[in-house]
């Protein structure tokens, strides 16, 4: 069953190519190489996959993992393999490891941190000092003087 719905997926991305002479003879690898195609983003538009893009550097990049695809490399094998050409950026959905972690989580220190500064500021408690004999002499003279 998977089978069949892997063959019918390749058949129908075989119609979307865009020449017919860039398409893999086995249907199961040009559908793997399909389903890679959305995963990895075009260098120069930068917002869309390979299989979107009609830039140059995207046809190329469609070469490559045909070519990766019919050599008989895994689908990770061929993320793996763009990673380390072009580095993470090449992938629409970057993996989640300690090197771009600090990414996600940098906007979260960054209100917490301003939350507890700003909790402190408004929090700040009032000391109150006791007055100095010469300072409580003029608080009674100014307060008797007010009385009058």
């Amino acid at each position: 069953m998977k089978r069949l719905a892997l063959i019918l997926v390749a058949v129908f991305c075989m119609a979307a190519a865009s020449d017919p002479a860039e398409r893999l003879p086995d249907p199961g690898q040009e559908a793997r190489a399909r389903s890679l195609f959305q995963e990895i983003r075009c260098l120069v538009c930068q917002n869309e996959s390979i299989d979107d893009s009609d830039a140059e550097l995207a046809g190329d990049l469609r070469k490559v993992v045909r070519e990766k695809v019919a050599g008989g490399m895994s689908d990770t094998e061929v993320r793996s393999f763009l990673v380390a050409r072009y580095g993470e950026f090449v992938l629409l959905k970057p993996t989640f490891s300690a090197a771009n972690l600090m990414l996600w989580l940098a906007p979260l220190f960054v209100i917490l941190i301003g939350g507890a500064l700003l909790f402190a500021r408004t929090r700040k408690t009032r000391v109150e000092a006791a007055l100095t004999d010469e300072e409580e002499a003029r608080l009674s003279r100014l307060d008797g003087r007010s009385a009058d």
